[in-house]
């Protein structure tokens, strides 16, 4: 479900419209996240960790307004439930898109996930996921502990998913740290918008 934003009440009206004009209206942020906590509940349940922090950022986007809007026709769209569109990757080193149906229950996420999960590990070639506006596209690089993130854009294409991407746990200390990157539609939200969700993020991953 998803309802028509007034546009010409939004207090965001004239940012919209400005960067809504962008060849490229998207910006991005990288940031580590303690995870610590996280990784040890995840292991006690024993969760696959990485549907466990994927979860706990669909929690966090689908409680930031902004994250479920989306440009469709020039206008501004917001869905009730945004789900993820994630990078799945085959033991042969190639990968295909999944589709996860979001529940803020982890079990039933998990039970989705995993589902999806097989399906793309038993296909082959880039089969897409044939998902709609509502979802975050997702991918994890647990093989690199990046400091800065760039994606692949089709500028005919007018996109307006959020992108999240998750790298290689690093430790410092006593502390686990998640490289976490995020990039956004300027023309639908600010860095404030994006502050708000990595702080969530953060407060799900250190609750139990």
């Amino acid at each position: 479900m998803r309802k028509k934003l007034d546009i010409t009440t939004w207090n965001r009206r004239d940012h919209f419209n400005f960067f809504n004009s962008f060849e490229e209206p998207f910006f991005g942020i990288c940031v580590d996240v303690d995870c610590t906590l996280a990784y040890k509940k995840a292991k006690e349940i024993g969760a696959s960790f990485f549907l466990y922090y994927l979860h706990k950022s669909l929690v966090a986007a689908n409680e930031i307004t902004p994250f479920k809007y989306r440009i469709i026709d020039n206008e501004v769209w917001e869905y009730d439930q945004v789900d993820a569109s994630a990078v799945i990757t085959r033991a042969d080193g190639t990968f295909g898109f999944s589709y996860i149906n979001y529940d803020k229950d982890f079990a039933k996420f998990s039970e989705n996930a995993q589902e999806a999960i097989a399906k793309v590990q038993k296909s082959s070639g880039l089969i897409f996921a044939g998902a709609g506006e509502n979802v975050i596209h997702c991918s994890a690089l647990p093989w690199l502990s990046f400091t800065s993130l760039s994606h692949a854009r089709n500028y005919s294409y007018n996109d307006s998913c959020p992108k999240f991407s998750y790298g290689k746990v690093k430790v410092d200390g006593i502390k686990k740290l998640l490289p976490f990157s995020v990039h956004v539609n300027h023309a639908l939200m600010d860095g404030f918008h994006v502050g708000q969700l990595v702080e969530q993020f953060q407060e799900l991953l250190n609750s139990n």
